[in-house]
């Protein structure tokens, strides 16, 4: 499996970024996939996360409202809408698909792959 992430950048504080995630290896729209992220000094936090079908999505609470997840089963990639960005969005931003097919991304235990990471930073 492989996840490569896009759209990683430098914006200022009200901002929006999209990052996208192209996965290949897997039959992605068996998946559900996810996003999450580690800023300066802290640990990998859950960001947002969505069913192999789209149906539902759920995000971390300082997101809900601000972040958008979705998915293009068509051409394999998810996508992280941010907008209203904050400085303490600034993070490295992961893409992850599930270790298993029709299973709910509970947290990090549920990952089975993780992109490299795109590095989004928010100036005040």
């Amino acid at each position: 499996v492989q996840l490569v992430e896009f759209g990683g950048g430098l914006v200022q504080a009200g901002g929006s970024l999209r990052l996208s995630c192209a996965a290949s290896g897997l039959t992605f729209s068996d998946y559900s996939m996810g996003w999450f992220r580690r800023g300066p000094g802290k640990e990998r936090e859950f960001v947002a996360r969505i069913t192999w079908n789209g149906r539902v999505t759920n995000y971390g609470d300082s997101m809900e409202g601000r972040f958008t997840i979705s998915r293009d089963n068509a051409k394999n990639t998810v996508y992280l809408q941010m907008n209203s960005l904050k400085p303490e969005d600034t993070a490295v931003y992961y893409c992850a698909s599930a270790s298993r097919p029709y299973t709910i991304l509970s947290g990090q235990f549920d990952v089975g792959s993780w992109g490299q990471g795109t590095q989004v930073t928010v100036s005040s």
